[in-house]
């Protein structure tokens, strides 16, 4: 059964909305973010390294979440894996694109290691959505078909 947005017009400007609009958005926060001049939560290095490397995980994780369900558009057909393929280079390449603008914000840096983090995260969500999504609760199966996220 396919998704009720599937309906929609592919190629018209408010579908483009509809699907890209929350990638985009999140996109923006993350520049936002990103912008800001360098910030700690602790005096101990040991703990800013993991708060700001697992808020990393989740920015990508959350793009990459969103960019699977931009790149699906709400199709229900077996061939996820090569749109999986494409969110998952998007939102590399958009972290990619992200270090080499923080090479530009006083007191900070762009940094590979936080690219393979970016990876991670997105990573570990694609792997939440091919193998343990389908064996996840109806309930939850469920939500994730309403808000159009591709299982």
């Amino acid at each position: 059964m396919e998704n009720a947005y599937h309906n929609k017009k592919e190629s018209g400007f408010i579908s483009t909305i509809y699907w890209w609009g929350p990638s985009v958005l999140w996109m923006t926060v993350i520049f936002f973010l990103s912008s800001r001049h360098s910030v700690t939560v602790s005096p101990e290095y040991v703990w800013n390294f993991l708060f700001f490397k697992m808020l990393h995980l989740i920015e990508y994780a959350v793009l990459f979440l969103l960019n699977a369900r931009a790149v699906n558009r709400g199709r229900t057909n077996a061939d996820r894996t090569n749109r999986y393929v494409w969110a998952f280079a998007l939102t590399i390449l958009y972290a990619v694109t992200d270090e080499f603008h923080q090479r530009f914000v006083p007191s900070r840096e762009g940094r590979l290691r936080d690219v393979i983090i970016d990876a991670i995260g997105a990573g570990l969500i694609w792997y939440f959505l091919l193998k343990l999504l389908p064996k996840a609760p109806q309930k939850l199966r469920s939500l994730a078909k309403r808000l159009a996220i591709p299982c």
